[in-house]
């Protein structure tokens, strides 16, 4: 079987279906994004956010692939001065991630361009790299008056960011044509998080040693999840004249989601590049291994109810702790250290993770200062937007061991002897959650953590 098809805009008439909005549960604010009352003394949660990426042709180099968000940094909001060239090397895959106006919160996502457009002479990598780049000026713009993407007075929402950054990419010439899949997340100041997932990108929701939340693919057939699309007029005219339907579904199809979050909580987005080769449990392993190897999480005598448990580093205890104090040395390089410390850019994270064969690998990466990402070092976001990337590239050509995309060869097509990984672009998005004390000041703005 050939999976040169893989997200092929169908030629046949799509199957047509009754679309009904999925229940919703309001939070915070009723998803308006503005600052805290004054003199409020709720917890404040800030959000580390790393990214990582590799194009399928290409060998992955964990200090260069790699990006650093800093909600510090002015977004460069003209498209045509970013051209392909200065793109990352992330393929058809793309990403972005941007604080929300000053209101504190952070609105990220990826986007997966369709392999099929290519049979038509269209690169798929500008619809998803130029829906990225809109979703990001849209978030970045949001509550300024007198720009183009934020003049509408409404709530600001996962799905209507998606759908935002859809209708600048159909106003866009220079788009001709092309489609992606597209995941968004919305993190307030609060601890809240929305998820709008179409297709078969996704998230998942990791607290210590579980998987807490995860997303699922959205498809109308194996290998062709739902996708947002462009379609060309000739296309249309030739659909018209000889019948068939162009696959193109819209933002309001996507599955809304939202969840709370709690201090140490690791949200992983991702391309299918990482789900079609990695299982949830794959993730929450490589995961769990950095998290507790650097101190972020940490096995307790005491835990929970006084049954022993997980703790997660909170910050001047975590600092001051012994190792000793705990029940279990989990490795030898691993100092207590909290969140604060092991998530700001100019951390030098330096661990032993524990292999499958108990080997201790030094796994200390730099990021060289001529790098795209804002910053050099190495932090615990980054740590594990690489590890994950690097562990998916190696089961993308790996050919023994079935992955998530060979057993479900198996379950439509159990006659095939698919086996292996599947080789694709691949991106991931970390973040790494932090909940801190408020300080009842009220500010106007609440600076994302780097």
């Amino acid at each position: 079987m050939s999976t040169d098809g893989r997200r092929r805009p169908p030629m046949g008439r799509a199957q047509q279906r009754q679309w009904q909005p999925p229940p919703l549960r309001p939070y915070g604010n009723g998803n308006r994004l503005q600052p805290s009352a004054p003199g409020s003394r709720r917890s404040v949660f800030s959000y580390s956010v790393a990214a990582s990426y590799i194009a399928k042709d290409c060998p992955f180099d964990p200090s260069t692939h790699v990006f650093h968000f800093n909600p510090y940094n002015r977004l460069q909001q003209n498209r045509q001065t970013n051209p392909a060239a200065a793109r990352p090397e992330s393929g058809q895959d793309a990403f972005f991630v941007s604080r929300v106006g000053d209101t504190g919160a952070v609105a990220l996502g990826v986007a997966d361009g369709v392999g099929g457009w290519m049979d038509s002479g269209v690169d798929p990598a500008d619809f998803s790299h130029g829906l990225c780049t809109y979703m990001a000026a849209a978030a970045y713009e949001h509550g300024r008056r007198g720009t183009a993407l934020s003049s509408s007075s409404l709530p600001l929402s996962a799905r209507r960011l998606m759908d935002m950054g859809y209708r600048a990419v159909q106003q866009d010439r220079t788009i001709r044509a092309g489609g992606s899949t597209a995941v968004v997340g919305l993190l307030t100041p609060d601890g809240a998080l929305e998820v709008a997932n179409l297709g078969d990108s996704g998230f998942v929701q990791l607290r210590p040693y579980a998987v807490h939340a995860h997303s699922e693919p959205q498809t109308h057939a194996f290998n062709t999840p739902f996708q947002l699309s462009v379609v060309p007029p000739n296309l249309l005219a030739r659909m018209a004249a000889f019948g068939g339907a162009q696959l193109s579904d819209e933002p309001r199809d996507a599955e809304v989601t939202r969840h709370r979050l709690q201090h140490g909580d690791v949200l992983v987005f991702a391309s299918d590049g990482v789900w079609d080769n990695l299982f949830n449990q794959d993730i929450l392993r490589l995961v769990s291994g950095a998290m507790t190897a650097t101190g972020a999480w940490r096995t307790s005598r005491a835990g929970p109810a006084g049954g022993g448990g997980v703790d997660v580093a909170d910050g001047s205890a975590a600092a001051t702790e012994s190792p000793a104090t705990t029940a279990t040395a989990v490795t030898a390089a691993a100092p207590a250290a909290d969140l604060r410390r092991l998530t700001r850019l100019d951390a030098d994270v330096a661990v032993a993770v524990d292999n499958n064969d108990n080997d201790k690998t030094d796994d200390r990466q730099r990021t060289p200062s001529s790098s795209r990402d804002h910053g050099g070092g190495v932090t615990l976001q980054s740590l594990l937007a690489t590890q994950i990337t690097a562990a998916a590239k190696a089961a993308s050509v790996n050919t023994t061991q079935d992955g998530p995309f060979a057993k479900e060869v198996k379950r439509y097509y159990p006659h095939e002897t698919w086996h292996g990984g599947k080789v694709d672009d691949i991106c991931v998005v970390v973040v790494v959650v932090t909940e801190e004390p408020g300080d009842g000041a009220g500010g106007p703005f609440i600076k994302s953590r780097l």
